[in-house]
């Protein structure tokens, strides 16, 4: 099986558990991370209508990966999108960014030293996860330390 049909099926197993959304939700980061083989996955959850969003469920390969969870909902079309050019591609499609190495990427693709500060991370898939025309949440898997360069199949 590939990395996507096992993925599909781990996930479809998740939603016939009927857990909770939050237990669910976190499964599925969680999964999406060790599937993906990354140090840390994450989703970042919005309210499209109040503008607002916050980092609601972090898995992490080990402790030594910082958590990025953030308790209160934060307002994300202030500030957000001109300091952070990958929010701001997530606000205007649907376009999912493969980012090899934060160190190259350019500021076309995002803010290396907004991806410093604030992840710490060093290669990136930023998926935005969109319905209905509005941004209702980002899906990052990621790797710490070294380059990654993102697979055909894992891109799938």
């Amino acid at each position: 099986m590939t990395t996507q049909q096992n993925l599909s099926a781990a996930i479809d197993a998740l939603l016939a558990n009927n857990y909770s959304y939050d237990k669910t939700l976190y499964e599925a980061v969680k999964t999406t991370g060790e599937m993906l083989d990354a140090d840390r996955c994450f989703i970042y959850i919005r309210q499209p209508d109040q503008e607002r969003g916050r980092i609601a469920f972090c898995w992490r390969k080990d402790n030594a990966i910082p958590d990025v969870v953030q308790p209160d909902w934060q307002p994300d079309t202030t500030d957000l999108p001109q300091e952070d050019p990958l929010f701001r591609s997530a606000l205007d499609n649907t376009k999912v960014i493969y980012v090899e190495d934060v160190k190259t990427a350019g500021p076309g693709v995002l803010n290396e030293a907004f991806e410093n500060k604030t992840f710490g991370h060093r290669a990136l898939i930023h998926a935005p996860i969109h319905g209905n025309g509005k941004l209702w949440g980002i899906l990052e898997p990621c790797v710490f330390e070294q380059t990654r360069q993102w697979t055909d199949e894992e891109k799938t």
